[in-house]
């Protein structure tokens, strides 16, 4: 399986997908595909993007560069792996750094388990302003419920064979935010066989805000993140899973975290509506109920590691 894809979207990052493409270029493993989407960008990415290829592609380090009209990285994703000829493929965002040992890592662990293995995962660091760094844990065990808390199978966050993605259907479209929290909700239910990279980070992710897709606040989406919650909550109870009530408790959980961040933004109007209906996953529970009202007005006051706490009592 020595080839593999990376399919990047872009939009609007002329000042910055350099450094990406270049971290891609820097990997010491080839054959590489390198898939770029430019998705409407009004700035000058897709001539970035172009002028890459005419540098860099080479026999063994194919680039193709695409159009997406329809506005979403969701949507540029799927016309990414539309084009995406390798077994093994990875998604990556236009302003985060992978090291560049990744793809020799992942391929070595994927021989190394004589290929049967679905995704093969890795830490990232997440890197604000200031130069901080924050090192994201991830997890061999409790996957859906650390899933739930902690989103550690972001989109940059592994490599998946091909075939297995493909029949988990693609990106949701009609999710533009937390999109690939839900994504790897329907790789997990497909029960991969995973792997896990040991050692430090390989992958540098932005988390500055004002670069970054997610953005400097919650309210400004309202809406959004639930119908992203709503969705996996879809997809959980529907599920043949055995543990899916405390799944579905813990993403009730999920909604008191993004209320009580409403809350924390001066947005008492979007936070009590969506924190009654989280409340309302617990109304057989009782302690379980005022345990989850405590961690409410925990984290609205900027207190951390409630998710801990919230893992052992759902």
């Amino acid at each position: 399986m020595d080839k593999v894809s990376i399919i990047i979207p872009v939009y609007n990052r002329a000042d910055l997908v350099s450094r990406t493409l270049n971290s891609v270029l820097q990997q010491t493993h080839r054959p590489l595909q390198l898939v770029l989407v430019d998705n409407g960008s009004t700035d000058n990415s897709l001539v970035v993007l172009n002028q890459f290829k005419i540098d860099h592609a080479a026999p063994d380090f194919d680039v193709a560069v695409a159009s997406e009209p329809t506005h979403g990285a969701c949507a540029a994703r799927n016309c990414g792996f539309a084009q995406a000829s390798a077994p093994w493929i990875m998604f990556f965002d236009s302003d985060d750094t992978m090291g560049k040992h990744l793809v020799e890592r992942y391929v070595a662990k994927i021989k190394s388990c004589d290929g049967n293995l679905d995704m093969v995962v890795t830490r990232r660091c997440l890197i604000d302003e200031n130069g901080k760094k924050a090192v994201k844990p991830y997890f061999k065990s409790d996957v859906f419920a650390n899933h739930i808390l902690h989103s550690f199978l972001a989109t940059q966050s592994y490599i998946v064979r091909r075939d297995f993605f493909a029949k988990a259907g693609g990106w949701n479209t009609n999710l533009p935010v937390w999109n690939d929290w839900e994504m790897a909700f329907r790789l997990l239910l497909q029960r991969p066989r995973m792997a896990y990279l040991k050692g430090k980070p390989m992958v540098f992710v932005n988390s500055t805000g004002r670069a970054s897709i997610t953005g400097t606040c919650f309210h400004e989406k309202a809406g959004l993140w639930e119908r992203s919650i709503d969705t996996i909550i879809g997809l959980i109870a529907t599920s043949e899973l055995k543990h899916k009530k405390r799944y579905l408790r813990l993403l009730n959980y999920r909604r008191l975290v993004l209320a009580a961040q409403y809350e924390r933004e001066g947005h008492r109007e979007l936070a009590e509506p969506l924190a009654a209906k989280g409340y309302k996953g617990f109304k057989h529970h009782p302690l379980k109920k005022l345990i989850m009202r405590r961690l409410y007005h925990r984290i609205a006051s900027g207190r951390r590691g409630s998710a801990r706490i919230a893992r052992h009592v759902c």
